[in-house]
């Protein structure tokens, strides 16, 4: 439960880099501004890698998460980072990934209270 609940934490730190990128620069300016799409996808790959981390029992206790969704990104960003589209990693970071990040940290908090 420790590594899971540290894992958590890891995932809902990174999504909020990740939201916070996407919310200063269009997908447009991070064609040109490297250093913001870089810290976009690796804050997208730590979500996606931590993510496939979690244990089993966790996930399983939480069917209504997508989990995989974030470690297929991840697997995409890694494996294919030259043609990743920016236009729909921008929309994941403000659209998806705030959602996404909610239910991990309520998870987080009703781990952490011992429920």
């Amino acid at each position: 439960m420790r590594r899971d609940l540290l894992l958590l934490d890891e995932i809902a730190a990174a999504s909020r880099r990740a939201t916070d990128i996407a919310t200063r620069h269009t997908a447009e300016e991070l064609v040109r501004n490297l250093d913001a799409r870089d810290a976009l996808l690796w804050n997208l790959t730590v979500v996606g890698e931590a993510a496939g981390q979690l244990s089993v029992d966790l996930r399983d206790a939480h069917p209504d998460v997508p989990w995989s969704q974030p470690v297929r990104l991840r697997n995409r960003i890694v494996h294919g980072y030259w043609s990743v589209d920016l236009d729909v990693i921008h929309a994941v970071a403000l659209q998806d990934l705030p959602g996404f990040a909610a239910q991990v940290v309520g998870i987080a908090e009703h781990l952490s209270r011992g429920e």
